[in-house]
């Protein structure tokens, strides 16, 4: 196929050479399947600020650090020169992300780099080369389910531990290969002690993954891994080898109003997104 203009950079400088074809296109890139050498791999490339649909940017980007003042003070400002940095720091998150998680043991992606606003990256594929579907894609026995199913919440946990909250978790952003889910799509990734957002954030993660799971091995829906987790991160004892059994005893207390009409807010926002998510899968995005 034609190369894209944002690859052809890539093209240039050797680190791509094919084209292969158009993986998807989703809120915040178009992936492409790519020939490096002898490796076929995944071209991400970033849309523009203005043509993303991607909701809520500011809410993700709150606790990201900036160790350059100069740049801090223009993203606060908002200058073309902030909006800029803004929008590298943006897709730099996914790159940093990935190499962060891969330490922590959490299944993604093998990240090469990212080249102005290209991110060269894994194409994750089952045994015989084909590309790996999305787990919304996949039919699930209850075992099968209950198996995947503890090992998402095992790199939730990971994630956690490693500082980090996804944000965007979904079946629709998790594949699955031979040894089974990958963790995918984390440019919006939150700072889980900086960003005031992460505890709902990791809750909307993890009661995503479980309701999906949930309608495969229906006992996982009486599960509460995402309070047990928080409770146990925020007490400083929640450690990567940490037994979750999925069971917690919620102390109540008086209810922070504004707090609540957020969360209101932000579930309504997301059931809009899946909804729109689920009708593009459908129609063969």
């Amino acid at each position: 196929m034609k190369t894209p203009k944002r690859i052809q950079p890539l093209v240039d400088e050797g680190l791509v050479d094919e084209v292969i074809s158009q993986l998807m296109s989703g809120k915040e890139a178009t992936v492409y399947i790519v020939r490096c050498g002898d490796d076929f791999r995944c071209a991400k490339v970033y849309k523009e600020a203005d043509k993303r649909s991607f909701k809520q940017a500011v809410v993700y980007q709150e606790g990201r650090k900036v160790r350059n003042s100069r740049r801090a003070r223009a993203m606060e400002k908002g200058s073309k020169f902030g909006r800029e940095q803004m929008e590298e720091v943006w897709q730099n998150a996914e790159v940093d992300a990935l190499f962060r998680l891969a330490d922590a043991g959490v299944r993604v992606p093998t990240p090469y780099g990212c080249y102005d606003g290209v991110l060269l990256m894994e194409l994750v594929t089952d045994s015989e080369g084909h590309v790996a579907p999305r787990l919304n894609d996949v039919s699930l026995s209850a075992e099968k389910a209950l198996h995947d199913h503890a090992l998402v919440m095992t790199y939730v946990k990971r994630m956690l531990c490693a500082g980090l909250v996804h944000g965007d978790l979904s079946e629709f952003n998790v594949l699955v290969d031979d040894n089974g889910p990958v963790i995918i799509d984390l440019p919006q990734a939150v700072d889980a002690a900086a960003n005031n957002h992460a505890k709902w954030m990791l809750e909307r993660d993890v009661n995503n993954m479980t309701e999906y799971y949930g309608q495969y091995a229906p006992e996982l829906l009486k599960t509460q891994y995402a309070k047990e987790m928080w409770a146990l991160f925020e007490s400083g004892q929640l450690k990567p080898d940490t037994l979750l059994t999925g069971n917690f005893t919620e102390v109540l207390a008086d209810a922070d109003v504004n707090s609540v009409l957020d969360e209101i807010q932000a579930a309504y926002e997301e059931a809009l997104e899946r909804k729109q998510r689920l009708q593009e899968a459908n129609e063969g995005y």
